[in-house]
């Protein structure tokens, strides 16, 4: 599946604007950290926009998030893409650096655009890491992004502050499409 036909179906089964955006900022993220580790760009994106394609049918559901993705993608992406979807949702270990990353990547999103909208300027691009870690330190602060899942970013080898980065870099390069 290419990028195009996967931005397609995640338009078919995503209604939600918030959503949209975040497989985005996901997807974003998960391209700079393949630069990063000199994996395959297109499928570590391809995962990441991917990741939630479920999310609205799943909501109430969690012990199924995961596995309808897994189920509406077979056959059409990598085994690895879907193995790293099925992980994200704690549906199958996390043996992959693929699959370690969307699982770190995830709440890190959610963390990032929380910081931007309560920078003065609500800007992605007038962010640095520093503010970020800052908020991240703060445990009253966006609450929904899970910490311990964050930080398993070292299992890939990456300090808090070094993924941080990365997810920031990627971020800012979409920050039109985000609003931020």
């Amino acid at each position: 599946m290419k990028r195009e036909e996967a931005f397609l179906l995640v338009k078919e089964h995503i209604k939600t604007p918030n959503l949209l955006k975040h497989a985005l900022a996901v997807e974003a993220c998960m391209k700079e950290l393949a630069k990063k580790f000199g994996e395959d760009v297109e499928l570590w994106g391809l995962a990441g926009l991917l990741h939630d394609l479920d999310y609205e049918y799943t909501k109430d559901k969690p012990e199924e998030h995961g596995l309808v993705s897994a189920k509406m993608l077979e056959g059409k992406v990598d085994p690895e893409v879907i193995e790293a979807i099925k992980a994200h949702a704690d549906k199958f270990p996390r043996t992959t650096p693929l699959a370690k990353a969307l699982y770190s990547v995830d709440p890190l999103t959610g963390l990032i655009v929380a910081s931007a909208l309560m920078h003065p300027q609500k800007s992605l691009r007038a962010l640095d890491v520093q503010f970020v870690l800052n908020r991240f330190k703060e445990k009253g602060f966006a609450r929904g992004a899970n910490r311990e899942q964050i930080k398993s970013c070292e299992e890939l080898g990456l300090s808090l502050e070094e993924f941080i980065g990365l997810c920031l870099k990627g971020m800012k390069e979409i920050s039109d499409q985000l609003g931020l």
